[in-house]
């Protein structure tokens, strides 16, 4: 039969909450005294419940990660970061995917409520702002990739409206006057780092005398077709553009997968920009210029501001920013 706590204390002649301090590594137990319970535990062979302790004190030393999809390569390196800086501070990491679905977040959510886990990172979020608000008051809550308008919890994304607004002057630079932009609109979703995006592709048209023309803004979904689907539709206007900048590697994959089949020279006369800096922009042909999220710093920064805001509550509050760069590649070429 195992040893239980009870039986430590008989044996070494003090009281159950004295051999608790001790476990719990208290200073105020005199070292004589910490000596001889730690005697016992090794004599009885006595295994602490660590996860029965931990409960008690609200706290299991992990952390749940909530992803909104499967399909998008640009969170692992999110996550990567993540689950290395929670190695490093003796964190487990849960992660669990909610298909952008609300009532699945909510029920991931409870796991704070019962103990499950000690904090919890969205990468992404269908919630709205009330309910986070709401939420962060009572647990540890943090997001990353993106924002949410009005939320006062832990946030920490690049600038997406001036990462866009680099980019668009970067192409112009290139000589280019005549820009279209592959967007996100899905109904019934509001995607802020979409709406950011698009305001850094309007104020630098603004800034350089090109007029907007929202005709040049393609709004769809993340899928590699929408990309195509943009191109099918720019092709048709009267003054097609001569540059895409897309919100994402996959849209300007199929971007360029259309441009090849209508013959468009790219990288020429005809540039693409993506953004992300997915692993296969670079390896695909042509390799895609794109504005670089520092996906495993992200991952990394997150972990620990979370673990501080844990430690000390509201340590990191509100919004914060990484650093976007942006990657020259064939997409792009000069004449």
């Amino acid at each position: 039969m195992r040893a239980t706590i009870k039986d430590v204390a008989k044996y070494a002649g003090v009281s159950v909450a004295t051999v608790s301090r001790v476990l719990n590594g208290s200073d105020s137990v005199k070292e004589s005294t910490s000596k001889v319970v730690q005697d016992a535990i090794q004599k009885l062979e006595y295994e602490p419940n660590y996860l029965g302790r931990n409960l008690r004190k609200r706290e299991t030393n992990t952390i749940l990660a909530i992803v909104p999809s499967i399909e998008h390569t640009y969170y692992s390196g999110i996550l990567q970061g993540i689950a290395e800086k929670a190695h490093t501070l003796g964190y487990d990491i849960v992660i669990s995917f909610s298909n952008s679905n609300e009532k699945t977040e909510e029920r991931l959510m409870g796991m704070l409520s019962n103990r499950t886990v000690d904090a919890v990172i969205l990468l992404g979020t269908r919630l709205n702002y009330k309910l986070l608000n709401s939420l962060n008051e009572k647990y540890c809550i943090s997001l990353c990739c993106e924002r949410v308008e009005n939320s006062n919890i832990l946030t920490l994304t690049i600038d997406d409206e001036v990462a866009s607004y680099d980019a668009i002057n970067y192409l112009i630079g290139l000589g280019h006057i005549n820009i279209g932009m592959v967007s996100i609109g899905i109904e019934g979703e509001t995607i802020f780092s979409a709406i950011d995006r698009e305001k850094g592709y309007i104020k630098a048209l603004e800034e350089n005398n090109i007029p907007f023309d929202d005709r040049l803004i393609y709004r769809g979904t993340y899928d590699y077709s929408s990309g195509e689907k943009a191109l099918e539709y720019f092709l048709t206007l009267e003054n097609p553009p001569t540059a895409i900048f897309t919100v994402s590697d996959l849209l300007a994959m199929g971007v360029i997968r259309k441009a090849i089949e209508n013959h468009l020279p790219i990288g020429k006369k005809f540039s693409v920009m993506g953004f992300d800096n997915t692993s296969i922009s670079e390896t695909f042909m042509p390799s895609i210029s794109t504005v670089d999220q520092p996906c495993k710093q992200i991952g990394n920064d997150i972990l620990s501001m979370t673990v501080d805001n844990l430690m000390h509550k509201d340590t990191h509050t509100g919004r914060h920013f990484a650093q976007h760069r942006l990657i020259f590649r064939e997409s792009t070429q000069k004449e």
